[in-house]
This record gives structure tokens, C-alpha cells and sequence, in this order.
């Protein structure tokens, strides 16, 4: 069953990122995506980051074949996954629902995922993660060219 524990945060995470970690003890990234019986997810944002919710996902009395769908399902609206691993067929269902996954190679602490991506946003953060977080960005005219219907 999908149960979702909303917690309340104190403080405005406008353009946030929305961050799920796979995990079994609500402090490092140490489940595998398929395995997972929880995320946490984190508001990430230039200011920091809080917990946003935690997303039940016990699927023992789901078909196998829909289980991935459920957690796809349940994770919907998070923009970043993290978990231990992941399966080929699943990451595309992840990514087809706008998620990007990524995969750590051991148990990493969330917080430092966290803090890490906390300084890669106040740095120079890839173009997805601008698009992701709507940030304003300087008019580069080599993009001119790319423009549709000009």
C-alpha cells in the first residue's frame, strides 16, 4: 500500500528540487530501487534543504510486474531518485516519468548527497538542473540559432 507522510517545513524551498533516496534506515542511500520499502524526499534548494515527505512502498502483495509501475507511480512529482541500484527496464520507467535516476556505488549518506547538491546548485549546476529549478540564466546568443519558429 502507498502511505505518504507529508511533514510540514517551516520555511519557503521555491524552486526546490525534489529528491527521493531508496532507503532502509531513513540516513543513507542503501536500497536498491526494486527493493526499496521507503523514500525519503528532500526540498533542495540555492538555500538548502528539508524533508519534504516519506513515500511508503511495501509492495509484497502486489504482481510482480506492477510493482515497478507503483513505485514510479508513488514517486510521482520528484525530480532526482537516488538508490543503490537499479534495473535497466525500471530506470527507463523512471525516466519516462520525468525522474532522473542516479546510482551510488555503496551505502552513502544522504546528508552529504544533500549538502553536495545544495553547493552544486549555488555553483554552476548542469543545464537540466537549471530547467528543473527554473533558474534565470544570461541570454547566450549561440543558442540563437537552436530557437524553434524564429
Amino acid at each position: 500500500m502507498n502511505t505518504k507522510i507529508i511533514v510540514e517545513g517551516n520555511t519557503a524551498m521555491d524552486s526546490a528540487l525534489r529528491v527521493a533516496f531508496a532507503t532502509k534506515d531513513m540516513e543513507e542511500i542503501n536500497a536498491h530501487f526494486g527493493g526499496a520499502k521507503e523514500f525519503v524526499v528532500y526540498n533542495v534548494s540555492k538555500e538548502g534543504y528539508e524533508v519534504s515527505e516519506v513515500i511508503k512502498t511495501d509492495t509484497n502483495d502486489i504482481e510482480d510486474d506492477d510493482k515497478t509501475d507503483f513505485r514510479v507511480r508513488a514517486l510521482k512529482g520528484v525530480n532526482i531518485m537516488y538508490s543503490e541500484s537499479i534495473g535497466g527496464t525500471a530506470a527507463a520507467k523512471v525516466i519516462r516519468a520525468g525522474i532522473h535516476p542516479m546510482k551510488v556505488n555503496e551505502s552513502t549518506l544522504i546528508e552529504d548527497v544533500l549538502k553536495s547538491l545544495v553547493e552544486m546548485i549555488n555553483g554552476n549546476p548542469p543545464q537540466w538542473i537549471k530547467q528543473i529549478i527554473q533558474m534565470k540564466t544570461e541570454h547566450d546568443v549561440r543558442q540563437d540559432r537552436w530557437a524553434v519558429g524564429e
